[in-house]
């Protein structure tokens, strides 16, 4: 999970961007109130044709398995994506990666919508949308998480982003589907919960380098190391890499800790192949097996890179984002330390983490997290419902 607003942004989770359109009705106090802020229509009641284009440009659907179109998309993204607010960083999805974020069991190709120079046939802006059953509170319901927003940089003035996002809208309700969820990094009308990033150092001396972090008040680098040093080997002696065999039993243990949170996806068992089978370079899961062969405890990481802008020696900060955690049998924090250990093994240079689910647990109990930079809004697109606190999300 991305993020697609725009404008630079330092989040790292999907965002609809800056929809420009009457704001929802303040979130209601009353916790049994849930519903659609505008009803489900027929098919009949749609808008039947696509939403025009400037001059110049046309709609396109990409075909994000053909090498050729990934390479568009990857390049796309790659020249004109999120970068931090002081343009040191930009994130480079991989086309592996773009693969598995766009092509979960049930995608559409109609959602990974494009817009191209009718000229020259470039690729010019991008938008997905992907299916997803996510329970609210106590409803369940299918919706699709939006994604890759990007518009190339000359082009921000046409004020594209709204008709991308107004004809993805178009194109998920012909389906059936009203809902949708989305985050961005600013807080719009009507989001539902805030979480913020935190950020553990793997490797201190390539962080102060490119300017991600820097030394403290009488702090040196020989002391940043030592503080930030971990062990080389695991200390769950269970603990190994997840395989197909484990998906089961995994998917299993996974529902049923989704099932205490608020916001969560609803996983079916191909889905959660999908997401969390074991990818190099995408997602990376282990399971603790017990001494009877039991899978008791579950942790996992994706990976999403930036490059980094401008500098002499450094090209790429190799960045791991906890994904999904459950820790039934053993200490949560223990979990995550090997955790961070397996995520330093694998090469990669900061482990970041949102504040959701039982996160605070062992960013508090670690004492090794060095900050936190933004907050992250939640947003359910088109559905009322309360408010909620970041330990309630598990998205």
């Amino acid at each position: 999970m991305l993020n697609s607003e725009e404008n630079t942004s330092s989040s790292a989770k999907p965002s609809l961007g800056r929809k420009k359109a009457t704001p929802p009705p303040e979130q209601p106090a009353d916790p049994n109130w849930h519903k659609p802020i505008v009803p489900d229509k027929s098919p009949a009641d749609l808008r039947q044709n696509p939403y025009n284009m400037p001059k110049g440009f046309e709609w396109c659907e990409v075909d994000i398995l053909d090498d050729a179109q990934r390479t568009e998309v990857y390049d796309l993204l790659f020249q004109n994506y999120v970068e931090d607010d002081e343009c040191m960083f930009r994130f480079d999805y991989s086309r592996d990666f773009l693969v598995w974020a766009l092509t979960p069991p049930g995608y559409s190709k109609d959602f990974h919508l494009g817009v191209r120079s009718t000229k020259s046939g470039r690729l010019m802006a991008f938008i997905t949308g992907v299916p997803a059953k996510i329970r609210v509170y106590d409803v369940e319901k299918d919706m699709v998480e939006v994604n890759f927003l990007c518009v190339h940089k000359k082009l921000r003035s046409k004020r594209l982003a709204p008709v991308l996002i107004k004809e993805i809208t178009r194109r998920v309700n012909h389906t059936g589907v009203f809902q949708a969820v989305y985050t961005a990094g600013v807080v719009l009308p009507g989001h539902v919960a805030s979480c913020r990033y935190y950020h553990r150092t793997l490797e201190a001396k390539k962080l102060v380098e490119i300017g991600f972090t820097r030394l403290g008040h009488r702090m040196t680098m020989a002391r940043m190391q030592k503080l930030y040093k971990l062990p080389t080997e695991t200390s769950l002696r269970g603990l190994r890499p997840m395989t197909a065999e484990d998906v089961p039993a995994a998917h299993a243990l996974l529902v049923d800790y989704l099932s205490k949170f608020k916001l969560s996806v609803v996983f079916d068992v191909d889905e959660f192949r999908h997401w969390l089978l074991p990818r190099k370079g995408v997602v990376s899961s282990f399971v603790n097996v017990s001494p009877e062969g039991e899978v008791t405890d579950f942790c996992s990481y994706y990976h999403l890179h930036s490059t980094v802008l401008g500098h002499e020696k450094h090209s790429t900060l190799f960045a791991a984002y906890s994904f999904y955690n459950v820790a039934r049998t053993v200490d949560l924090t223990e979990l995550m330390r090997d955790c961070l250990i397996l995520a330093k093994n694998e090469g990669h240079d900061v482990f970041n983490a949102l504040n959701l689910m039982e996160n605070d647990r062992f960013l508090e109990e670690l004492k090794v997290w060095n900050g936190a930079t933004g907050n992250l809004q939640y947003y359910v697109y088109n559905w009322l419902c309360p408010t909620m606190n970041h330990d309630d999300v598990a998205l």
